[in-house]
């Protein structure tokens, strides 16, 4: 056991399985108390594998898939266990963070269980796929009602606490899929990109009270791995889950969860004071600091206003220069 976090109070949301799960650990090793959450007891069973798909699969990939699937089970009470198991001090609480009245109740499980919330870390998501041009309002309310809005639900109710004894830790789970990346999930990207704004702007509000907030997007092997992976073998040719097969991120090079739990823990411990508003993407052995975006290059006119063929001319090489967005970039390789 270290004492990195000692004395502290942890809720990690969404930490019945996969990242959460070794976060919630991992706090609770560095000495945190520590309030479990998902949703309901037992496992959740397939994010976005059914039965249907599941035909469509070679028989040795339904074993891995059942294989893997069996691994990943888990849920709030199972983690809470396991810290209670290695001499730690943990409660699990069943509830969907997306309710705003649920939420609060999650955060008040922690004030009355353990005297105080003193760190809020949120990995609650979900993901589907399917062309933006096909996407159904459901399919984009259900993704876009956990993130960000799960996540202002949580903050919402522990800032008065945190603000109250003038010191917190806020790390809230994005995903690289917030700058796009190829794949068919429009609403998890739009998702994920609120979340980097609602860190943003939250860590601009809180500063004076002690109160830091940090984002991170990680790169693990989780359900979301492996169910992806399942996925793309079970849908036909070209309706898969990548738009540019070549950045598409290979199953056996995405590392164990456990290893990003301990720069989590840093981002709550009180050496980290001074880190805030800040953006990580962690993966294994390495992290990395996003950059904040700031403009890139500029086009003024002085004296009136632009004409259309006045920029037809400028903005090719004055504004865009030899600049090609991530987008233009993607395709040209595709195409190759």
């Amino acid at each position: 056991m270290g004492e990195n976090l000692k004395g502290k109070v942890a809720v990690v949301t969404g930490s019945g399985q996969g990242i959460g799960r070794s976060i919630a650990i991992a706090m609770a090793k560095e000495g945190a108390k520590v309030v479990t959450n998902n949703r309901k007891p037992g496992s959740t069973g397939f994010a976005i594998m059914d039965e249907s798909l599941v035909k469509n699969l070679k028989s040795e990939e339904k074993e891995t898939l059942k294989k893997k699937s069996e691994e990943a089970k888990g849920d709030a009470e199972t983690t809470a266990k396991a810290i209670r198991d290695a001499g730690g001090e943990a409660v699990a609480f069943f509830g969907d963070a997306s309710n705003f009245k649920i939420a609060g109740e999650l955060i008040q499980t922690a004030v009355d269980r353990f005297g105080k919330i003193d760190i809020l870390i949120n990995v609650a998501g979900t993901f589907s796929f399917s062309p933006i041009w096909e996407m159904s309002e459901e399919m984009w309310d259900h993704v876009c009602g956990v993130k960000p809005k799960a996540y202002f639900n949580t903050i919402r109710h522990a800032l008065p606490h945190m603000m109250k004894q003038r010191s917190g830790r806020i790390v809230n789970c994005t995903s690289g899929a917030f700058k796009g990346g190829g794949i068919r999930q429009a609403h998890y990207s739009a998702a994920n990109a609120g979340v980097v704004g609602l860190t943003f702007a939250v860590a601009q509000e809180v500063i004076e009270y002690g109160i830091t907030c940090n984002a991170f997007a990680p790169n693990a092997l989780t359900r979301a791995s492996f169910e992806i992976d399942a996925y793309e073998k079970a849908m036909p040719e070209g309706q898969g889950p990548w738009v540019f097969n070549n950045y598409k991120l290979p199953l056996n090079m995405s590392p164990s969860p456990d290893d990003l739990a301990p720069f989590i823990c840093y981002l709550s411990t009180d050496d980290a004071s001074q880190i805030s508003g800040s953006v990580f993407f962690v993966g294994g052995p390495s992290i990395h600091l996003y950059s904040e975006a700031e403009w890139q290059s500029s086009l003024i006119k002085y004296g009136g206003r632009w004409t259309v063929d006045e920029l037809k001319k400028q903005v090719p090489m004055n504004l865009m220069g030899m600049h090609k967005s991530s987008t233009m970039q993607m395709y040209e390789i595709a195409k190759k």
